[in-house]
């Protein structure tokens, strides 16, 4: 799908510097932005849901470690 990506000058000089440092297109460097940010995301979310299974599991504990 075809998409039109408006972006301020200096989003652009942005684009184009990582794009550059990368050595890919900017097209690439967006697309790799988007997944980089999708699966950082996916990863806090496990992160956060492991985190507040372990607490309830362990609260007891942690409650009398914290005494």
């Amino acid at each position: 799908m075809a998409m039109t990506l408006r972006l301020t000058p200096e989003d652009e000089n942005l684009l184009a510097e990582l794009a550059a440092q990368e050595g890919v297109s900017r097209q690439e460097a967006t697309v790799r932005a988007i997944r980089e940010t999708a699966a950082r995301r996916g990863h806090e979310s496990a992160v956060k849901e492991l985190s507040a299974a372990a607490r309830e599991r362990y609260a007891d504990l942690l409650d009398r470690l914290g005494r």
